[in-house]
């Protein structure tokens, strides 16, 4: 005989119990993710040529002077540390952002352009203008800011089509590559190790000049994203879908699209268009959190988690010292190839 219908768990209960257990993995992760971000932050302070211990490190971001340790730690190994959570943090927002908006894995910073404009921008302002630091991760923001909009002009035709925005970004893009690698091919020797060490995407010699701005940048954009996930997570179902939930879709699209190339532009300014980042946090990130929730934390830490360990690894790992962007490059490239290869496979998107 069937249990009572008393006894038996209502529809209701068994969603909510599903809702309870996602929520409850969901914080898991997070709090996993941070923890392995701070311990990952740690061991960049502590380990390189020398071994600083805790307490030399703690009594060093405190402000006092520890011999060895304040120079080693406080101006060489803390800002390129915090830059790689802030750049990686910035690339796995940004990152989620477009590929949620867009409802699809193909559409990151890194592959519709916009990481190419500055890129671009920046090896003319080596190259060709012979321009300082500051002024080359300027000239980087305003075009990485400018690419997107071009891109999002093209593009619009009574709203946007997240496949006819990849597309013109993709076009975008070759047009760009095609003329940072015209401008390389006329730079003198030390402008063209300077340009290929910035088109790489690399961690060295970082300054908190550099540092700095994408800190701030990343604190002034990240709750204008939070403030739109509920409205961003809406948008996957559609834009006609999402209108009749109440979102205002091409207010949402402009808002969060300013936002993420604002990060995107910052932390690419400070470190150089670091591979394949963006592309490759929002889906490990949807893959550790499961359905439900926004991915921007999770994609974020990330980001962070895989800038700090790649950036170590090109430092430590290996007979030569490479770039990070060489190390993220290695890891993104297959999945790129493997998810062509899947989209052609089913005949659609991914």
């Amino acid at each position: 005989m069937s249990a009572p219908a008393a006894a038996r768990p209502s529809a209701a209960r068994v969603v909510a119990r599903g809702r309870r257990r996602s929520a409850t993995r969901r914080r898991v992760i997070i709090a996993t993710l941070a923890v392995l971000v701070v311990a990952g932050f740690a061991v960049t302070l502590m380990f390189g040529q020398t071994f600083y211990p805790p307490d030399d490190v703690v009594r060093v971001i405190l402000g006092e002077q520890v011999p060895g340790a304040s120079f080693t730690v406080g101006r060489l190994r803390l800002p390129r540390a915090v830059l790689a959570v802030v750049a990686g943090f910035s690339f796995g927002m940004a990152g989620v952002t477009f590929q949620t908006m867009l409802r699809n894995p193909l559409a990151s910073p890194d592959i519709i352009g916009i990481s190419w404009g500055a890129s671009a921008a920046a090896a003319i302002a080596i190259v060709s203008l012979s321009l300082d630091r500051t002024q080359v991760s300027a000239l980087a923001i305003v075009s990485a800011l400018a690419v997107a909009l071009l891109i999002y002009v093209l593009a619009f035709r009574d709203g946007v089509v997240g496949t006819r925005l990849i597309l013109i970004g993709i076009g975008i893009s070759a047009i760009l590559e095609s003329v940072t690698s015209y401008v390389l091919s006329r730079a003198a020797e030390w402008d063209l190790q300077e340009a290929t060490r910035w088109l790489t995407g690399s961690l060295n010699g970082v300054t908190w000049d550099q540092t700095l701005p994408a800190l701030a940048a990343l604190v002034v954009l990240t709750p204008v994203l939070l403030h739109q996930a509920r409205d961003l997570s809406a948008m996957q179902l559609g834009d006609d879908t999402a209108s009749a939930l109440g979102v205002r879709v091409e207010r949402t699209r402009v808002t969060v699209i300013v936002a993420a190339v604002g990060l995107i532009a910052f932390a690419t300014a400070a470190a150089g268009p670091i591979a394949f980042v963006a592309f490759l946090s929002g889906p490990i990130a949807a893959r550790l959190v499961g359905v439900g929730g926004s991915l921007l934390v999770p994609a974020g830490l990330v980001g962070a988690l895989l800038v700090l360990v790649a950036d170590f690894a090109g430092q430590f790992a290996f007979d030569t010292r490479y770039p990070v962007g060489v190390v993220t490059g290695v890891l993104g490239a297959p999945y790129l190839v493997y998810l062509i290869v899947r989209t052609h496979r089913a005949g659609g998107s991914p």
